[in-house]
């Protein structure tokens, strides 16, 4: 059984920092890639990063490279997203999941956590 909980969000002011966590169990009978994925209210959703939790290669959307980061804690079944720079256009809710590798197709993913970014 895949589960995926996050935890990490909140509220910071343009500019500032979130540390994103995702506890991570079972999802390798469906994939070895986790990722994160967003949603803004009235927006589609929009995968972020991922990562090849065998290799650790890592993925990401062109609107965030060089400001976030994904990373993974193998012996805490763990995958972090670093966020630096936040813009107000961040904000949304972020889901992990696990994805098809090199692909934005999520096939599970938890409850979510809210990002929201002041200006």
């Amino acid at each position: 059984q895949v589960q995926l909980v996050e935890s990490g969000g909140g509220s910071v002011q343009a500019g500032g920092s979130l540390r994103l966590s995702c506890a991570a169990s079972g999802y390798s009978s469906v994939s070895n890639c986790l990722g994160w994925f967003r949603q803004a209210p009235g927006k589609e959703r929009e995968g972020v990063a991922q990562i090849n939790t065998r290799s650790s290669g890592t993925y990401y959307a062109d609107f965030v490279k060089g400001r976030f980061t994904i990373s993974q804690d193998n012996a805490k079944n763990t995958v972090y997203l670093q966020m630096n720079s936040l813009k107000p256009e961040d904000t949304a809710m972020y889901y992990c999941a696990a994805v098809i590798c090199a692909s934005w197709k999520f096939t599970y993913w938890g409850q979510g956590t809210q990002v929201t970014v002041s200006s």
